[in-house]
């Protein structure tokens, strides 16, 4: 099993896919000196020096947490047989149960899911199709939404792909009594306490209630910092956003948490980069790198 330890905790991801779009699509003032300098220190086989032959590939899955026996799920990906106006992850049928197995677990030894966001790529996985109903997938989990994003999903209609994901990934839950939606106004400890076990922090901008969640367990602590950051290149231009609710709150907070784990013992655990998809965040001149840390 591939895991990264920190002191107490353990932390492996199970992959779902990967996906992408052109760069001038997503971060069209992107430019080739941009790229140059990401070159430096990202191999990507799919980013060139050139916008305009470049991809911009994000991975999707999610990290098991283990702590004190306890086993967290952080982040549930897109979902097998989800119905989507999005076609790249309309009807998937992929083999994420069996990564899952292949760390060593199943939806039953799952005690918790906590989803960052409620963005259909990040809640697919809370239920399954089990004859003709939508079922909680991790049947002895709870689950921790935050009420800012609950209350605003409960009834946006303007994004179809994300009330889709709410109606088939979020609603079930709830009406199975497995969902513990939290006020996310502050810090909120939920295993043990602040700074010994896991806790969440507000985040908001990439969604209204997005949320960081940090780990900590007698050693070097950890973030998960879900779609705070989505790629790399944010590292040497934080101030690219991609698909922000509230694009001026998301860049502050991007910037923040930057700032915050920087040249730090904090290991990061990224929603959507490849390879590893975790490490520590470094100065570079006036930006900075993401140092890949292989478990």
């Amino acid at each position: 099993m591939q895991f990264h330890e920190l002191g107490r905790m353990r932390v492996g991801k199970v992959f779902e896919m990967e996906g992408g779009l052109p760069l001038p699509m997503i971060f069209p003032d992107v430019t080739g000196t941009d790229l140059a300098r990401l070159a430096d220190w990202y191999r990507d086989p799919d980013m060139t020096t050139s916008p305009d032959s470049s991809m911009l590939m994000l991975s999707m899955h999610s990290f098991i947490l283990q702590i004190d026996g306890y086993n967290i799920l952080v982040d549930a990906c897109n979902g097998n047989h989800k119905q989507r106006s999005v076609p790249p992850v309309h009807e998937l049928n992929t083999p994420y149960l069996e990564n899952l197995a292949a760390l060593g677990f199943r939806p039953e030894d799952i005690n918790a899911v906590m989803c960052t966001h409620l963005h259909f790529d990040h809640v697919g996985w809370n239920t399954k199709l089990e004859n003709g109903r939508w079922v909680p997938t991790f049947p002895n989990a709870r689950y921790i939404f935050s009420a800012q994003d609950y209350e605003h999903w409960s009834v946006q209609e303007e994004e179809p792909v994300h009330r889709e994901a709410f109606n088939d990934s979020v609603l079930p839950v709830v009406e199975a009594g497995k969902a513990e939606i939290i006020d996310l106004a502050d810090m909120t400890a939920v295993h043990h306490e602040i700074g010994d076990g896991v806790w969440l922090e507000p985040a908001f901008g990439h969604s209204p209630g997005c949320c960081l969640v940090h780990a900590q367990g007698g050693g070097a602590p950890a973030v998960f910092w879900g779609d705070v950051i989505h790629h790399p290149l944010q590292l040497i231009r934080p101030d690219l956003g991609l698909m922000d609710g509230d694009p001026v709150a998301a860049r502050t907070v991007r910037q923040r948490l930057i700032d915050r784990v920087a040249d730090s013992d904090t290991m990061c655990f990224s929603a959507h980069f490849r390879e590893s998809s975790a490490g520590y965040i470094r100065s570079d001149g006036d930006a900075y790198r993401f140092d890949f840390v292989e478990p």
